[in-house]
């Protein structure tokens, strides 16, 4: 049997039930539940028909009767938790059909016996119940449910504590209300000393649990102050942690992210996890966790991610566990398919968000958002630095063909939430790809691998899913998730891509131009332009401006159309002041007096039928000619009996249908009434003592005011102390400009005194090179002078001897002839001698002038030296002046004279 056979067949069983509680009728609809609970019924009551409503109406309030059998009850609580399967399920299960209240008004008739196992049921559904989902306190019976979690917590029945303990979680997260009132009960002291001792529990589902409950009611008192202070959140933050990582499974893992993310919210607690030095390992492993094919357990991560990615301080270590480590790998990977990479043992966090980026549109959509997210934030802050990483550009680069996969595909034909859900996606997308190209460094990559065609194809089937979701171009929808809202908005995010990529990319300009002046193009940017979103305002103002100077911009539509969209809201919003607020519409239920009618009308017509046909087979035989006129006739009057039916069949049933909803509203204006007395009756309660304590205030006040006028005088004293205080402090300001001028100057004349230091030293050791060669060229001149002397003597020994031959010529030219060729002789060697003599007194003369050189560029060494020791002494009487100063301010600063200002040069 297919699924609406079996909720008819439900419908009918519960009409039944109704009408007659017997064994019977309870045995056939307890059949029938458990035969709609052994169908697959995922999202069933997402879908929007009436049927599966009716039906769950009526398994509600046969949960509510203290009538049923608890084996009937049971069997309707299981298939309600089967429709609670997923969100939508969940929230209209909770809001529409007020199954909370019911399921707690179950628990308060079983509260003397605990440990029943419908109470066990109904804590099981209502734990899944309102899971991220608000309870107000005006819902029945919440306060006894409180009370009997609060007992059943304390006892020491272990089957009961842990979902006492998850249902607790769930009502007092972010539920003020729900928080004050278990405050304000006498024994919550105990209570807390229960939870404190819960904390050394062997079971980490019921530590998260506690944790949980302690953070939401003592995270901004004192006992939270003690629980989660400097020396206990480190260890809390290594358990939380390690619960996420190897915790007992999805359950664990999902409130362990909540309970951090709570913690989060405390500036004091998120400051302490910025100092927490495990911090990037433990955010490894988490991330680690995103390998898995899970999409919830995926969802909680990046959940946790994005919320730490709200804090400043722990943004920056994000990007480091993110990109950093994904240097090396990603630039050996190149333009890799990230497909490619699953399937190696270790996969760096940065691809494996880029994964879940390319997870299906179908089942996995809300990962692929999360993950958009949270790129988007750690890309910004990574882009936001002075210099951008080279493992930075790297993932850019391998990220962007991923990005670009999802610009291409849209589809119109497979349906509007297909194509809501995509045209989401790509409106994350374009708005990542707009924060990519904040930086020159990543706008040239995205200009090297985006074309104007891809934009254009885009643009054109957006503004064409745009044009064919509101054809009117002047009704704007009321939820911004409507699917015209949704594609609008990704068409201005597209349309503001290609504005930025006008100048690097070919044809990009004329394809924006393009698009802008599409008369279709109105809709979505009217829509921008009226919406109560900034950021779509500023982003329809900015293309407006670039459409305006266009010649075929559709100025005058543009204007009809914002006219009409204010028109309209205007409308609405006087129309939703005068609607009366039904939630759901209730189902037809075919009651006992329909399906009567029916079946007595249906019985005529087959009597009638057969009739016919016994005088057909009487008349065979006699084959008269009439006998077609006959048959036309009953045949016409056949078919207007069965158009008669289906129109009293229809009618009837709308007459069920209004019957159901008069019912509906009956009973929903009696629990209306009923809510109302009961507020009415707190209000008058909470009068009183507002009116009580008016009382003990106005008393309180006449006190204050005698303080105040106390602390008035008491401010004038302290004004004029502070003006004093404030003029010491100017005074104080003065000295210190002062001095730290004073302190710069002689910073400045210390390194001055420094160079000069330097400068004369290597002067000091150029003079003694100086002197050491002047000595050496000396002592070779009193050489080169001595053997001069003696080459002088020689020549005069020698020229006493040509005398003394010159007299005795005379007597010894005999001789002479002899001896002439040793005349020769001795005459050569005489002129060798000159000429040698000629050469020393040249060498004499060229070391005579350097001596000269020498003793002149000593003497200029000499003045200079002289120079510099007078600016030496300058400076030093200059200094001393200085560090007198210095010594004086440093007195008058501290209120005390040092005894000596020791400064070392």
């Amino acid at each position: 049997m297919d699924v609406t056979t079996c909720l008819k067949s439900l419908l009918l069983a519960i009409q039944q039930y109704r009408d007659g509680r017997t064994a019977q009728t309870a045995s056939v609809l307890q059949r029938q539940v458990e035969e709609v609970s052994g169908l697959k019924c995922d999202q069933l009551l997402s879908s929007g028909q009436v049927l599966p409503g009716e039906c769950v109406s009526g398994l509600v309030e046969l949960t509510g009767n203290p009538n049923t059998s608890p084996a009937l009850t049971s069997a309707a609580i299981s298939l309600l938790a089967q429709l609670a399967g997923d969100d939508a399920g969940r929230h209209m299960l909770h809001s529409s059909y007020n199954l909370t209240s019911t399921l707690a008004a179950v628990i308060h008739r079983h509260s003397t016996s605990p440990g029943e196992p419908v109470v066990l049921q109904c804590l099981q559904v209502l734990q899944k119940l309102t899971y991220n989902t608000h309870v107000f306190p005006a819902t029945n019976y919440i306060h006894e449910l409180l009370t009997f979690l609060m007992a059943n917590i304390q006892s020491h029945n272990d089957d009961i504590i842990m979902p006492c303990l998850g249902l607790l979680a769930n009502l007092c997260r972010d539920n003020p209300s729900v928080q004050s009132h278990i405050k304000s009960l006498d024994n919550v002291k105990s209570f807390y000393r229960t939870l404190i001792n819960f904390l050394a529990h062997n079971s980490l589902t019921v530590v998260v649990f506690t944790l949980s409950i302690l953070a939401s009611l003592t995270l901004n008192e004192k006992v939270g102050e003690k629980l989660f202070d400097a020396k206990n959140i480190h260890q809390t933050f290594q358990l939380v942690f390690n619960i996420i990582v190897n915790g007992d499974g999805t359950l664990t893992r999902k409130y362990s992210v909540d309970l951090l993310v709570d913690l989060l919210q405390n500036p004091k607690i998120a400051d302490y996890l910025t100092r927490y030095q495990h911090f990037s390992a433990c955010v490894s492993q988490v991330l680690g966790l995103l390998q898995s094919k899970d999409p919830d357990s995926a969802a909680k991560v990046l959940e946790l991610l994005l919320a730490m990615c709200s804090i400043s301080g722990l943004r920056s270590l994000l990007c480091q566990v993110v990109f950093r480590p994904a240097g090396p790998k990603l630039r050996a990977a190149g333009r890799r398919q990230v497909a490619g990479l699953a399937g190696e043992r270790k996969v760096e966090s940065g691809l494996v968000l880029a994964q879940w980026l390319s997870s299906p549109v179908e089942g996995a959509e809300s990962c692929s958002l999360q993950a958009l997210q949270l790129l988007m934030e750690l890309l910004e802050e990574a882009l936001g630095d002075e210099s951008v990483f080279e493992c930075v550009l790297s993932f850019v680069d391998m990220l962007l063909p991923v990005l670009f996969e999802f610009l291409q595909g849209l589809n119109p034909s497979q349906g509007d939430a297909h194509l809501k859900k995509h045209c989401q996606r790509i409106a994350h997308v374009t708005s990542l790809l707009l924060n990519i190209l904040s930086v020159d460094s990543t706008r040239a990559l995205v200009s090297q691998q985006v074309s104007a065609q891809l934009c254009l194809s885009q643009a054109e089937s957006l503004l064409s899913c745009c044009h064919s979701n509101n054809p009117l171009c002047c009704l704007p929808t009321s939820s911004d998730n409507d699917l015209s809202q949704v594609c609008s908005e990704a068409l201005l995010k597209t349309l503001a891509l290609m504005s930025k990529l006008r100048p690097q990319v070919k044809d990009m300009e004329t394809s924006f131009y393009r698009m802008l002046q599409d008369q279709r193009f109105v809709t979505p940017l009217s829509l921008a332009l009226t919406s109560h979103h900034r950021e779509r305002v500023q982003t329809g103002l900015s293309l407006l401006l670039e459409a305006t100077p266009l010649p075929d911009f559709p100025s005058l539509v543009l204007g009809e159309s914002i006219a009409a969209n204010n028109a309209y809201r205007q409308r609405e919003a006087e129309l939703s002041i005068k609607r009366v607020a039904v939630q759901d519409v209730p189902p037809p239920r075919a009651n006992s007096s329909v399906l009567d009618g029916s079946s007595g009308s249906s019985a005529v017509v087959h009597s009638l039928a057969e009739k016919i046909q016994k005088g057909l087979e009487l008349q065979e035989q006699a084959k008269d000619s009439h006998v077609s006129e006959i048959i036309d006739v009953y045949e016409q009057k056949l078919s207007a009996f069965a158009s008669k039916e289906s129109r009293l069949q229809d009618l009837l049933e709308a007459k069920a249908l209004a019957l159901s909803q008069a019912d509906r509203l009956i009973a929903q204006y009696q629990f209306q009434r009923a809510q109302a007395e009961a507020e009415a009756r707190k209000l008058g309660c909470l009068l009183k003592e507002a009116e009580r304590r008016r009382e003990d205030l106005q008393a309180e006040l006449g006190s204050q005011v005698l303080e105040v006028e106390r602390s008035k005088a008491d401010m004038e004293e302290l004004l004029q102390h502070n003006a004093r205080l404030q003029q010491d402090s100017e005074e104080h300001q003065a000295l210190k400009g002062a001095y730290n001028a004073l302190l710069t100057r002689f910073s400045e004349s210390e390194r001055l005194l420094k160079e000069l230091q330097a400068a004369h030293h290597l002067l000091t050791k150029h003079d003694e090179a100086l002197q050491k060669k002047h000595d050496a060229l000396q002592l070779q001149h009193n050489r080169m002078a001595s053997a001069l002397e003696e080459r002088e003597d020689e020549i005069r020994s020698l020229r006493s001897e040509l005398q003394q031959k010159g007299d005795d010529i005379t007597g010894l030219r005999d001789e002479l002839r002899a001896e002439e060729e040793k005349g020769k002789v001795k005459d050569q060697e005489r002129r060798d001698l000159e000429e040698t003599v000629d050469v020393l007194r040249k060498d004499l003369n060229k070391t005579e002038q350097a001596r000269k050189d020498a003793s002149i560029k000593v003497s200029s060494l000499e003045l200079q030296k002289s120079h510099l020791e007078t600016r030496l002494k300058q400076k030093e009487d200059e200094l001393n002046k200085h560090s007198a100063m210095i010594a004086m301010i440093h007195s008058l600063s501290s209120g005390k004279m040092k005894s000596d200002v020791n400064l070392s040069l």
